[in-house]
């Protein structure tokens, strides 16, 4: 069984950030029926992928479920003048809203502290010698990614809400069994035929749950190992996937021996 670990889950806040920035969202004055469904959604396409969510998780979408609920009870008549007097009252949101900017906070700390770090690296005894001439362009550009695994998941979210639609009513399917390994070489000869570019979800030209999810992980160990790289001009746009380099032996004989 092929098992991946995707180090930018690090955690329900970290997850509630990301969508309220994707979704332009006042951190003060929270939508709580877009973000809950959103929530959900990538939920929902973390168990599509096999991948075992933490706990937390969870836990945070039973907190959104329960937040929306109390925002949604209604105040009866006989509370009309108890309700007069709570105007100032807490907001079912106020508790989320404050862990979400202490947690913004220190993200925000701990990203300056990287930087910190790193700029510390470059220091050495001697003057740093300019190494760039060195270093191809395109190699360069493999590191300014636009693109993170919770852009990926919500792409391979709406493929799979676009294949359900189209799927017929009844079909059967013979199974197969088709390794991450294989489709790496299927979704590298897949690009080299479009001529090194592609849309996201022309890669997935199945109708098979298990060949879609499949192609999606080996899609994230090319990426992983800077063989291709994936963009988004603009939000909410479709994700482009371009080749970096055509001769993958050497990244294969390493999955293998670490799978």
């Amino acid at each position: 069984m092929y098992e991946v670990k995707l180090e930018a889950f690090t955690g329900p806040l970290d997850l509630l950030l990301h969508l309220i920035h994707r979704l332009e969202i006042d951190i003060y004055d929270i939508p709580m029926a877009e973000l809950t469904a959103q929530y959900i959604d990538h939920i929902h396409a973390m168990k599509e992928l096999e991948l075992n969510e933490a706990s937390e998780y969870l836990v945070m979408a039973a907190t959104l479920l329960a937040i929306k609920s109390r925002m949604l009870l209604p105040i009866h008549e006989g509370e009309m003048e108890d309700a007069e007097f709570e105007v100032d009252g807490p907001d079912p949101r106020e508790e989320l809203v404050t862990k979400l900017i202490e947690y913004k906070k220190y993200k925000e700390a701990a990203i300056e502290f990287k930087e910190l770090e790193e700029n510390r690296a470059q220091v050495f005894t001697r003057p740093p010698s300019d190494l760039t001439g060195f270093v191809p362009d395109e190699q360069l550009a493999l590191f300014d990614m636009n693109v993170n695994v919770y852009d990926m998941l919500s792409a391979f979210q709406k493929l799979l809400r676009r294949k359900q639609l189209k799927k017929p009513l009844s079909t059967r399917v013979a199974r197969q069994e088709i390794s991450v390994r294989a489709q790496m070489v299927a979704v590298i000869d897949s690009l080299k035929l479009s001529g090194g570019r592609a849309n996201f979800s022309d890669l997935f030209p199945y109708e098979d749950k298990s060949t879609i999810i499949v192609t999606f992980l080996s899609l994230l160990e090319l990426m992983k190992r800077h063989v291709v790289f994936v963009e988004q001009e603009h939000n909410f746009e479709d994700l482009t996937v371009i080749l970096q380099k055509e001769d993958i032996g050497d990244e294969l004989e390493q999955f293998d021996e670490q799978n």
